[in-house]
């Protein structure tokens, strides 16, 4: 180590296009691939990492506009990178792509700086749990009910996951019935101990939803995840009813007003780290929750997530989605392991204590 932290000499990105096992799809969208965006900083002896799950029209946006801002800024002052990249993009607009490309230099930042300080990044940020819960997190409306069975018996049986989560509103929420019997089917195969989530991916009407609300909790489910669009507030807040099921969104949340819009008519506001704005924002937007008194969870990227989670107070728990799960643990080496339902950033190990693996990657490679 020098006598102070060495400047940023630069940031680079690729983006990745991984195919999923089979068509995939919940009740708004269908998908075949997921493609992430790798940024990478460099300052001195260490590499950071980072990433977001996002188009690839990310990578001009890094290479372009982000990364002059951030080079040549010592690698300690993060926020300080942050609020350049902040001012950098005010022509460009900050939701969406943009704040998706802001994420992933954030995080690599911070991966830098406790790489160079030999931290973790969840003590740079301030550790508050030990571990932090996580729930199973995939139960596409494409699944046959075969398929579906085999993935909760996976999480719950084999995993010991003591969540898990399935997708709802099919085609727009004009098949209830189908989803209804998926729930059912859900809770025949996890048993009555296992708490039930479901997502409707603003599939539903508001009438739609509210009528929902009895037979799912019928079948113990407790948390119910945007059964309208998350940009319905005033429909957001009608499906909240006492005792539950809870209601949840916030996951297409970019930036600060988004969530302190968001906060009064949800149970728990759901964050993305690879889309708010990094680990700089996630802490900004956990904040606004707290001061309403609302627990948070972490939407996806569920290895960023574990530090965001145990360096947050309000903290409840992680989306241990499918599909980035299986891409994590193909590209990064040191990824965590969600069985028992609990994760443990790993505190002998700096930043995040993920190796990138480029050989793996580079066959996806757009």
């Amino acid at each position: 180590m020098t006598d102070g932290p060495p400047a940023v000499d630069g940031v680079e990105a690729g983006a990745y296009r991984v195919p999923t096992p089979a068509p995939e799809a919940d009740g708004t969208l269908s998908w075949e691939s997921t493609t992430i965006v790798v940024a990478e900083v460099t300052a001195g002896p260490v590499r950071g990492l980072g990433w977001t799950y996002a188009d690839a029209a990310c990578v001009p946006l890094i290479a372009g506009k982000l990364a002059p801002v951030v080079t040549g800024r010592p690698v300690l002052d993060v926020p300080a990178a942050w609020t350049a990249m902040q001012r950098e993009i005010r022509n460009l607009g900050r939701p969406g792509l943009v704040s998706c490309a802001m994420s992933a230099v954030d995080v690599a930042l911070w991966d830098a700086a406790a790489r160079w300080l030999d931290v973790p990044v969840a003590g740079l940020l301030g550790r508050v749990h030990e571990r932090v819960d996580v729930y199973g997190s995939g139960g596409f409306t494409s699944m046959s009910a075969p398929e579906l069975t085999a993935q909760l018996g996976c999480w719950v049986h084999e995993q010991a996951i003591p969540r898990v989560k399935i997708k709802i509103g099919e085609r727009h929420g004009t098949d209830v019935e189908r989803d209804l019997e998926r729930v059912r089917l859900a809770r025949r195969t996890v048993g009555d101990g296992v708490a039930l989530y479901v997502d409707a991916n603003g599939g539903y009407t508001v009438g739609q939803a509210r009528r929902l609300v009895e037979p799912l909790r019928e079948q113990g489910v407790t948390w119910f995840e945007e059964p309208v669009s998350s940009d319905d507030l005033a429909g957001l807040a009608a499906v909240r009813v006492p005792g539950g099921p809870d209601i949840a969104a916030g996951e297409y949340g970019y930036d600060l007003p988004y969530f302190a819009r968001m906060v009064p008519v949800v149970d728990c506001l759901q964050i993305d780290v690879t889309r708010c704005g990094g680990f700089t924002e996630w802490r900004r937007a956990t904040a606004v929750a707290a001061a309403a008194n609302r627990d948070v969870s972490a939407h996806c990227a569920p290895n960023l997530s574990a530090h965001a989670g145990v360096a947050t107070a309000n903290f409840r728990h992680i989306e241990w989605f499918a599909d980035h799960d299986r891409i994590e643990r193909e590209f990064f080496d040191g990824c965590l392991d969600p069985a028992g339902g609990t994760v443990a950033p790993d505190r002998s190990v700096p930043g995040l204590g993920l190796e990138f693996r480029r050989d793996a990657a580079a066959k996806y490679r757009v």
